[in-house]
């Protein structure tokens, strides 16, 4: 349901203005007729959901990762009918986002440009920092440097900030009618010289294509424009490196068993190898240090036809599950094998043990798999199947430790503790109790509310949430 809302943008009504009244596709349309037949993957599509700042995702953009041409490519899509296109920080962010894998991953990048430039209240938030708006032009001029092409299509307004992103690019398209590339718009000229003029005249598509030469190409209509872009992509020579067609089992059990196999309830943990057994290509799995350590699983195995090492939790990380996961870490770094890790903290018990029971090396053995796990030279993807809780998130590759990629299960939980086990806080000892039982019951709803994995989500704290049953395409 959530994704549904989404995908409307910024509601009925303003689909239906930037459709009928403003002659323009709406984004996803446009997508359409941009990338092959082939599935996308959106990254992100939750971003900015229930934020303060607005009532439906206030990313204003869309960001995914498609084939273009048979190249693979990290699209960003400005969608208008969300605010205009105005960019929020939570836009900034996504589109730093999608650049960053363009550059980690060496993709092709394509922006469709339809954007009324930053939203101005909210300029401290947008403007001044390494990581706002300015980072976006910053990010073109290094990866153009780096011989990774970028495309553009102006497909709408372009103001202010906004217009860099087609003038950086190696090549622009810009659609007749529609398609307008200025610093200031018509009512700022106005207001600055007391000049009356039109969008068109200003920078319109005939103006930029003739005279300025701002754009390369010259498009009578949208449907034009987006075959042109697929034109200038096979034109580009860029040739990433090549995907070997492998034959690949299904696993034994269907990975359509997934979404009943979702922990809804951490008291306990899930035995992670039923999952992985609906995850691995034929199901089959080279456990490694099979009896040693036993509250992390790793090994080795295929999905889709790759062979990937998997890190997974199977309870509390241990002294021994911590050495044996920096052992296996280390191989696979070694060996040049991707490395997938699947989250699945167990809580913490409730019931004190000893400090023999904790273990005197644990906090030792967990900080050198965190060291191996930062160094570690592979592609990593993470998803959090269960919780991700306190620093088995870091030492299991969570958001600080940059996995190539993150996402979430719906059920997934994101907090620094488990809210359930902070009634066992003991009350000070000049208390009475009940302020501080008050107290605690606000700071459990709100942590509980702030651990979902809808609310990390819309602050683009990973790269989506996912079903269950779509991990092994995802």
């Amino acid at each position: 349901e959530l994704l549904e809302t989404a995908s409307k943008g910024g509601g009925e009504n303003a689909v239906v203005r930037h459709t009928q009244r403003n002659k323009k596709l709406f984004v996803r349309e446009r997508l359409k007729l941009l990338l092959d037949d082939e599935p996308f993957l959106e990254l992100s599509p939750l971003a900015g959901l229930n934020m303060p700042y607005g009532h439906v995702p206030a990313a204003g953009c869309l960001t995914g990762i498609g084939k273009i041409c048979g190249i693979w490519c990290v699209f960003m899509a400005n969608d208008a009918t969300v605010k205009g296109g105005t960019i929020y920080p939570i836009g900034v962010k996504k589109q730093l986002r999608a650049q960053e894998i363009a550059m980690q991953n060496r993709l092709l990048s394509v922006y469709l440009v339809d954007s009324g430039g930053a939203f101005l209240p909210l300029q401290s938030e947008l403007f001044p920092d390494k990581s706002h708006g300015g980072r976006v032009f910053y990010n073109e001029a290094i990866m153009s440097a780096m011989g990774i092409p970028q495309v553009a299509v102006v497909c709408g307004s372009c103001v202010a900030g906004g217009a860099y992103i087609p003038t950086m690019a190696e090549e622009a398209v810009i659609v007749d009618k529609i398609g307008t590339l200025f610093l200031a718009g018509p009512p700022l000229v106005q207001a600055a010289t007391g000049e009356r003029v039109s969008p068109e005249d200003l920078g319109g598509a005939k103006l930029h294509s003739k005279v300025s030469g701002c754009s390369d190409h010259f498009a009578s209509s949208e449907k034009e424009a987006y075959e042109c872009i697929r034109n200038v992509i096979s034109t580009l020579n860029y040739d990433p490196l090549p995907e070997e067609v492998t034959e690949h089992d299904s696993p034994l059990y269907s990975p359509e068993e997934l979404l009943g196999l979702a922990p809804q309830d951490y008291r306990c943990t899930l035995p992670v190898k039923l999952i992985l057994s609906r995850l691995m290509d034929g199901s089959r799995f080279q456990e490694f240090k099979a009896h040693y350590g036993t509250t992390l699983v790793t090994g080795f195995g295929h999905v889709e036809g790759h062979l990937v090492g998997i890190v997974a939790s199977n309870g509390e990380l241990s002294h021994d599950a911590s050495l044996k996961g920096s052992h296996f870490v280390q191989l696979c770094n070694q060996r040049s094998i991707p490395i997938l890790f699947f989250q699945n903290t167990a809580p913490h018990t409730a019931e004190p043990r000893s400090i023999s029971q904790v273990g005197h090396f644990q906090l030792k053995a967990q900080a050198a798999m965190m060291a191996a796990v930062a160094c570690a030279a592979v592609p990593k993807i993470t998803i959090v199947i269960g919780g991700c809780y306190g620093s088995e998130s870091y030492v299991m590759c969570g958001r600080s430790f940059s996995p190539n990629f993150l996402f979430l299960w719906p059920n997934a939980r994101v907090a620094l503790v488990d809210s359930r086990h902070l009634s066992t806080v003991p009350p000070a000892e000049d208390s009475d109790g009940t302020g501080d039982e008050s107290e605690l019951k606000h700071l459990k709803e709100k942590l509980e509310e702030e651990s979902s994995a809808f609310y990390s989500s819309a602050r683009l704290w990973d790269d989506g949430v996912i079903l269950p049953q779509n991990t092994r395409k995802v």
